[in-house]
């Protein structure tokens, strides 16, 4: 029974290893054209927002977020509202990119 007890605390030091690993949070698979996409509305904003900080294009946004709308600077669009981050009201540069934005 003693010789079980000792065995608890390195076994549970290796999961918690693990599990750390597997758990960053700017975690990002990439291929040549940038990161990996992302299908489905925005649930983790960590990534999400790590990714606006990159200054990204509306083409990169659009490939890496498929299923987000991404509302421009003057474009026209209804009002409802929504609550799933599935629409994307982008902030612009004088260079066309991405610098920020809301979710509405």
């Amino acid at each position: 029974m003693a010789s079980r007890i000792r065995l608890i605390p390195p076994l549970v030091a290796v999961l918690l290893a693990l599990a750390a690993g597997g758990c960053a949070v700017h975690k990002t698979e990439t291929r040549a054209d940038g990161p990996e996409p992302r299908p489905g509305t925005v649930e983790q904003m960590n990534p999400f927002l790590y990714f606006i900080e990159t200054r990204p294009t509306p083409e990169e946004f659009e490939r890496v977020y498929p299923d987000v709308m991404l509302v421009m600077p003057g474009d026209i669009v209804t009002q409802e509202y929504r609550t799933d981050n599935s629409r994307f009201f982008a902030e612009l540069d004088e260079d066309g990119r991405i610098t920020g934005g809301e979710f509405r």
